[in-house]
């Protein structure tokens, strides 16, 4: 049968390796993986092995956001390392590179090679460039905070659609540091991809011969017998942590690094996250909360650079094994960085003294919930709870102007099962940012927040609602209580009062009782466990 479709006994002598590729024709962070994987199976072919490409899905987050459609991406990170973890055990590949791009099928990738531990790699496709309106570098993020600022009158219909015409100008994921760059910088620190690989953006002449390069890799990894449980230690987990910390990334690694960490049996906990933050510095001036975007780091001097100074600076562990074979620290060493550069700080000129990373426990949220605070939001926030079963509730709030500085908004019913699927809350949180609330509102919601969120904005409240969890208990008008410094999160009424309302509490019934959603609902565990899908034996 192989034989039937070209491969031949010269061919079929050679390792199988295979080439995973979640190339997609619907969104510009995975378009261009068809050539890339291209040159991947060049590359496998060059270095002595026999590629074998396969296709998984993917779903844009960025185009979903704020639709029903939402509700798929982070159920397509299960069914992405689903199919990655089938077809390598169907085939019994002896290797395997996963070629990525969007915001789930990097995480899906890491999870994937967990579970499967044979050699293999994790190669991102790549930043896109930023756009340019009005003289200035545009992303993603500016056109959902253009929507708010159109709908407080700020702007006109006419500024909103030039600005949406040039946002993202070719291939390549969103262009700060989102999930997707944060979900890259995490594959090189903890050493599934290699250093430097993956943050050169996409549509750089040089991607492809990185991508080229991937086969060399792969087929050392396989000869020296390097797989993805001696890379994924603790000591792994904590460096990927102080990357996301020190880059200023998206609340969604948190949910990401669990659900691989569960994958590979290291222990890790949400609470993790904080201590690791407050020990890292933020390095890196990244969009949402900073200057530059990620192919402005990249050619700062890259991942490289940054891994250095945090090994300089003690703040990550050097000897940490990558799938080159060599060391976090020896692959570091050839970092080149950019005189003059003001994308990432000098080591005794941090842009903060501690990451951006907080995890917040209280009567609200026992299991924990995560924040990210770049250093420009306020520390505190006390106000009435603004209560909203979905997101579409409180957009229409927002939009028709029923906030008001010091609200409190509550989404709740949007967590892994209740959503199902954890739906990401950008195109709100973009509108309060262009109604001009984004310094006197927060919001805290049992689903997830996209990298570009930024401001006051509590997510992964846990339990969820649909468990039971507290956020359920919340009455509108009752008083949030938010203190960064102490990591609260607490509505202000007696714990008899709160069991008196949980006790009244019922289920809402499944928004899927059947289907791919019905199946993900009735198997996801709570985001404190990152979200991952496990059997109920």
């Amino acid at each position: 049968m192989f034989k039937a479709i070209g491969f031949t006994d010269s061919d079929l002598a050679k390792p199988l390796i295979g080439v995973a590729n979640t190339w997609i024709e619907t969104m510009p962070c995975n378009f261009h993986l068809r050539r890339l994987s291209a040159k991947v199976k060049e590359g496998v072919r060059a270095a002595g092995g026999t590629p074998m490409e396969f296709n998984t899905i993917a779903i844009s987050d960025g185009e979903t956001m704020g639709t029903e459609g939402m509700r798929a991406s982070l159920v397509s990170r299960e069914l992405i390392a689903d199919s990655i973890e089938l077809v390598c055990r169907g085939q019994m590949f002896d290797a395997v590179v996963c070629v990525v791009g969007c915001d789930k099928t990097i995480p899906a990738a890491g999870m994937a090679l967990a579970r499967l531990n044979i050699p293999g790699l994790v190669l991102y496709g790549g930043t896109i460039a930023a756009g340019t309106y009005k003289g200035k570098d545009v992303t993603i993020q500016d056109v959902f905070e253009a929507v708010g600022a159109n709908a407080a009158g700020k702007i006109t219909d006419k500024e909103l659609h030039e600005l949406e015409n040039v946002a993202c100008p070719a291939a390549g994921a969103c262009g700060g540091q989102y999930t997707a760059n944060t979900m890259s910088t995490v594959m090189e620190i903890i050493g599934l991809s290699p250093m430097g690989f993956n943050s050169v953006p996409a549509m750089d002449p040089q991607k492809d011969e990185i991508a080229f390069r991937c086969g060399e890799v792969v087929l050392n990894a396989l000869k020296k017998g390097i797989v993805p449980k001696d890379i994924l230690t603790r000591a792994a987990f904590e460096n990927a942590i102080a990357a996301v910390a020190a880059t200023g990334g998206s609340t969604n690694a948190v949910l990401h690094l669990l659900a691989i960490a569960r994958e590979a049996g290291v222990p890790l906990d949400i609470d993790d996250f904080q201590t690791v933050s407050e020990r890292t510095p933020l390095l890196a001036n990244l969009k949402p909360s900073g200057r530059f975007v990620a192919a402005d780091m990249h050619r700062a001097g890259g991942i490289r650079l940054l891994a250095r100074r945090l090994i300089r600076g003690e703040h990550i562990q050097p000897k940490a094994l990558t799938v080159t074979g060599r060391s976090l620290s020896a692959e570091s060493e050839s970092a080149i960085e950019t005189p003059g550069q003001e994308v990432i700080a000098p080591l005794d000129r941090p842009l903060k003294k501690t990451g951006g990373l907080v995890i917040l426990k209280g009567n609200i949220a026992p299991e924990g919930c995560v924040a990210k605070i770049s250093g420009h939001e306020r520390l505190s926030h006390r106000g009435p709870a603004r209560v909203f079963e979905s997101e579409e509730e409180a957009m229409t709030a927002v939009t028709s102007k029923q906030i008001k500085e010091g609200d409190v908004l509550v989404i709740r019913n949007e967590g892994p099962k209740g959503g199902p699927g954890m739906r990401e809350m950008l195109s709100v949180t973009g509108a309060i940012v262009g109604e001009g609330l984004g310094k006197s509102v927060a919001l805290l919601t049992d689903g997830r927040f996209s990298g570009a969120t930024h401001g006051l904005m509590m997510g992964h409240v846990s339990p969820e609602a649909a468990l039971g969890g507290p956020i359920a208990a919340v009455r509108e008008g009752d008083v949030i209580n938010i203190d960064i410094t102490k990591r609260i999160l607490e509505v202000e009424i007696s714990d008899d009062v709160l069991q008196q309302r949980l006790s009244e509490w019922k289920a809402p019934e499944p928004r899927y009782p059947t289907g791919v959603f019905g199946k993900y609902a009735a198997l996801v565990a709570s985001a404190s466990e990152g979200a991952i899908t496990r059997p109920k034996w």
